[in-house]
């Protein structure tokens, strides 16, 4: 294993560590508050923005050969599913949730709300996360990061492909792994996980020489934003409208054809026999 490669893996397993002890330094002392849910989304939301940075710095400045890259996406994916206890760390997750009546309007608006500080503050240069992320790279623990501080810590738009074919790839990847996600829901969480895991890594072979293949706003915005390449407004559309659109598509249409198959399999309703009269 290369040094740069070892050291990317210390920062994402330091990340995971911090998150987890401040995870449980937050939520512990609120079990059972309406607080707890939004601590959870602030750091569970900021350990993926940070882990997708250095994932994302990985393949793109270290030029890691695609199999490892995927096989830390998915591991990552992994441990992400466990740790998150509750959080979602998407904001059209949130939106399903809210759909189905399983959130507040109120609380969903809160939760995306939460999810989008913590990917600011991954990606802001002077705020805490970001700094803590910039910190890391400027130590030089590797080759890799004294070439990633080198270039002004600058990123290059991941989209290779016209609007409309960026944009139906974002569509399309958050449209299967929200499909695999409604799937497995029954599944214990221990195998869920996996599975979840599977999709997303898949998406990211398939759509990740397009458009890097996000499918989360919120990671997104911490991310991809910041690159240079497209407008705000092309990255709102792609990044943003798209995934939103795909999962939205995925859950109508499982509740549509979930629907017709139970009234397909239900027994024909046999009106009640009228009395005769005397």
């Amino acid at each position: 294993m290369s040094a740069d490669v070892a050291a990317s893996l210390s920062v994402l397993a330091l990340v995971v560590v911090v998150s987890e002890v401040t995870r449980r330094l937050l939520i512990g002392p609120r079990a059972g508050t309406g607080l707890a849910v939004y601590a959870g989304e602030l750091v569970s939301t900021f350990q993926l923005c940070c882990c997708t940075h250095e994932l994302k710095l990985l393949s793109d400045v270290g030029g890691i050969e695609p199999q490892l890259a995927l096989t830390f996406t998915y591991l990552a994916a992994v441990i992400h599913g466990l740790t998150f206890r509750g959080a979602i760390g998407n904001p059209s997750g949130v939106l399903v949730h809210a759909y189905h009546a399983k959130l507040p309007a109120g609380c969903a608006l809160r939760r995306i709300a939460c999810q989008f500080a913590a990917a600011g503050a991954a990606r802001a240069a002077v705020g805490a996360a970001r700094a803590a992320v910039r910190l890391v790279w400027g130590i030089g623990l590797s080759e890799l990061h004294v070439r990633h501080q080198l270039l002004g810590f600058r990123c290059s738009s991941p989209i290779r492909a016209s609007f409309s074919k960026a944009a139906g790839v974002e569509l399309a990847c958050a449209f299967a792994v929200q499909t695999v996600i409604t799937s497995t829901h029954r599944l214990e969480e221990k195998y869920r996980v996996h599975a979840v895991a599977a999709a997303i890594t898949t998406m990211v072979y398939a759509g990740g020489s397009v458009t890097g293949a996000v499918f989360n706003p919120a990671v997104a915005f911490s991310t991809q934003f910041s690159c240079t390449g497209k407008s705000f407004l092309e990255y709102c559309f792609i990044y943003w409208l798209s995934p939103v659109l795909g999962m939205m598509s995925s859950v109508l249409l499982s509740d549509k054809l979930t629907a017709v198959l139970w009234r397909t399999s239900s027994p024909p309703h046999l009106p009640l026999s009228s009395k005769k009269k005397t």
